[in-house]
């Protein structure tokens, strides 16, 4: 009897754990469309709230400081998306860059973001001081 209480615990405590780590790496994961697959949604697309991931097409990136209008073009080498944003890119946003941006889908076919997460190289540089 006391055996299997003891089995009874330790599945209990194995369960516990898969299930707060499963949870964990769920809540990690950033799911995104691509600009191939948002192209493909057609007109189920619009309006609705998205996150679109890709590269930032090179000489695409148009920066205007006084009006904080930020223009480019997403693509994933078989699609490309025009995106809109409105407020200062962030400091590792660049062409050629990976990034995944969250806003939505217009009529016109352009996609308006409201956030924009840039995705890094996995090896760390410290800033240069001048």
């Amino acid at each position: 009897m006391k055996r299997a209480r003891l089995v009874l615990a330790a599945i209990l405590v194995v369960g516990a754990l898969l299930y707060l780590i499963i949870g964990g790496i769920r809540g990690a994961i950033v799911y995104y469309t691509t600009p191939s697959e948002l192209l493909a949604q057609g007109a189920s697309a619009v309006g609705r709230s998205i996150r679109l991931g890709g590269q930032v097409a090179p000489g695409s990136k148009k920066w205007n400081a006084q009006t904080l209008d930020l223009r480019f073009v997403l693509t994933d080498g078989k699609a490309s998306v025009p995106v809109v944003h409105h407020g200062a890119p962030p400091d590792l946003f660049t062409e050629g860059q990976g990034a995944v941006v969250e806003g939505t889908y217009g009529t016109d076919g352009i996609f308006t973001a409201h956030a924009i997460i840039v995705k890094h190289s996995e090896q760390y540089a410290p800033p240069v001081s001048p």
